[in-house]
């Protein structure tokens, strides 16, 4: 059995999640083909060591510095 320092996910601490990304965060529905997401942005995330959330919130930024913010 492997022995972990983490604590384990309480409902507390699950509640406080929950919460916290109801008040903070907005999600952003994606739908691309599976064919694109595997074979493009999965691929593109990797060789750049990013997660596929990382790489895409990445690009959207250099978008906006490349074009402007459109204000």
């Amino acid at each position: 059995m492997i022995k972990s320092d983490k604590m384990p996910y309480d409902e507390k601490q699950k509640d406080y999640s929950v919460r916290y990304a109801k008040n903070n965060l907005k999600r952003i529905p994606l739908d691309v083909k599976k064919e694109y997401y595997t074979e493009v942005i999965e691929k593109e995330a990797m060789k750049r060591e990013l997660s596929v959330r990382a790489f895409i919130l990445k690009a959207i930024e250099e978008k906006i510095e490349r074009e402007g913010s459109g204000d």
